[in-house]
C-alpha cells in the first residue's frame, strides 16, 4: 500500500479552449474540457482516471504536466519536501520540475520519431538535461532497455522494426530516463493487442515497486483499472463525479454514472444475470453543459433539484467522495465480477 504523504495536490483545475468565429476570430464561447477538478495523489500509489471519450481525462493529465497551460487552478507537486505550484511556475522552474514528472503516451508509434534510433529516442531527455557524453548515454539507455524487457543490441534500430508492445516499452524507457517520481500514463495499453496488455501492465507494476513510482493512470478499460489502481476517479464532462478506493468504488458505487459504466463491463460468465443500465441521450456538450448536474439529462434518478443546482464533490464515507445530490438515498448496482487481467 502507498504511504499517505501527498505528492500532488490538484485544486479547482480548469482548462478552457476558446471557440472562435468570423474573419477576426472573435471568441464566442469556450469548451470547458476540465472544469473544477480537485484531487490528491499520494506518494507511491496509482490513481486510475476513467470516463467516456471527451470527459477530459487526457486534458487533466496534460494540464498537470503543463503540456497545456491551465486556465485557472493550482497543481502543487512535492519536490525535495516542498510543494511547488506547477501551474504558476516560471519556465526555468518548470524545466527543473520536468525531471520529476513524465508521460507515457497512448499510441506507441505516433509518440516515437521514426527518423530516430532507440538510442536517440530514449537518450534525448538525458542529452537535454546535460548528459553530453555519448558513451555515457549509451550505457544508461542500455540499462533502461534491459529494465523494460528489451535487448541492449536494439539501440540502433528504428521504431518501425518493433512490434506495438516493444514500441510501448521504448516509450516507457524514455519516460524513466530521468528517474521521475510521477508518471502520467495516458491509456498506455489501449493500442496494444490483448495478448500483450497484461505483460505491459505487469511491467508497470513491477517498475512501480522497484522505483517507487506514482502513477496517474488514464484508461477506458475498467478491468485494467481495477487490476492496477489503488484508487479510482470517475470523470464526466470535465468534472470528477466520484473518487474512492478501487474495491470500494467497484463494489459500492455512489454515482449513477459510475453504476452505468460498471454495468457496461462484460462478465466472464455468459449465463450470468446482471442489471444493465442503459443511458439515454448523448454525453453533454462541454461548450454548452446543461444547468444543474451535467449528468441529469441521462440520469434515471434525476429530480428537480438535479436540474437546477450543480452538486458539490463531497465526502460521503471516509475516502469516498461523490458529486451527486441523491448519493445517500440511492442503492446502486455493484459490479464485483470484473474479468481479471491474466498474469
Amino acid at each position: 500500500m502507498p504511504d499517505h504523504q501527498t505528492l500532488l495536490e490538484v485544486r479547482e483545475l480548469r482548462k478552457y479552449f476558446p471557440i472562435t468565429k468570423g474573419f477576426f476570430n472573435n471568441v464566442v464561447g469556450h469548451v470547458k474540457a476540465v472544469n473544477d477538478v480537485s484531487f490528491d495523489l499520494y506518494d507511491g500509489e496509482c490513481l486510475g482516471l476513467v470516463g467516456e471519450s471527451g470527459s477530459g481525462k487526457t486534458t487533466v493529465g496534460r494540464t498537470i504536466l503543463r503540456a497545456l497551460a491551465p486556465t485557472s487552478g493550482s497543481v502543487n507537486f512535492r519536490v525535495n519536501g516542498e510543494m511547488v505550484d506547477v501551474a504558476g511556475a516560471s519556465h526555468e522552474t518548470l524545466k527543473g520540475l520536468r525531471r520529476h514528472m513524465q508521460m507515457i503516451f497512448q499510441d506507441p508509434y505516433a509518440s516515437l520519431n521514426p527518423r530516430m534510433t532507440v538510442l536517440d529516442i530514449v537518450g534525448e531527455p538525458l542529452l537535454v538535461n546535460g548528459m553530453e557524453d555519448r558513451a555515457q548515454r549509451e550505457e544508461r539507455v542500455s540499462e533502461l532497455l534491459v529494465r523494460v524487457g528489451l535487448q541492449p543490441h536494439f539501440l540502433r534500430r528504428y521504431p518501425h522494426a518493433f512490434s506495438g508492445g516493444q514500441r510501448q516499452r521504448i516509450g516507457i524507457a524514455r519516460a524513466l530516463a530521468l528517474n521521475p517520481k510521477l508518471v502520467v500514463a495516458d491509456e498506455p495499453v489501449s493500442a496494444l493487442d490483448v495478448s500483450v496488455q497484461a505483460q505491459a501492465l505487469n511491467l508497470l507494476q513491477e517498475l512501480q515497486r522497484e522505483l517507487g513510482l506514482t502513477y496517474l493512470f488514464v484508461a477506458h478499460d475498467l478491468s485494467v483499472v481495477r487490476h492496477i489502481s489503488d484508487r479510482v476517479a470517475v470523470m464526466y464532462v470535465g468534472r470528477v463525479v466520484e473518487i474512492a478506493e478501487v474495491d470500494r468504488l467497484f463494489d459500492h458505487p455512489l454515482h449513477p454514472y459510475t453504476e452505468a459504466l460498471l454495468s457496461a463491463v462484460p462478465v466472464p460468465k455468459p449465463k450470468a444475470k446482471k442489471k444493465q443500465v442503459l443511458l439515454s441521450g448523448e454525453v453533454a456538450d462541454p461548450s454548452k453543459a446543461p444547468p444543474g448536474c451535467a449528468f441529469h439529462p441521462r440520469c434515471p434518478y434525476a429530480e428537480d433539484r438535479c436540474r437546477e443546482e450543480v452538486p458539490e464533490l463531497r465526502e460521503i464515507e471516509p475516502g469516498h467522495q461523490v458529486r451527486c445530490h441523491l448519493a445517500e438515498d440511492l442503492t446502486l448496482e455493484s459490479m464485483p465480477e470484473i474479468p481479471a487481467v491474466v498474469e
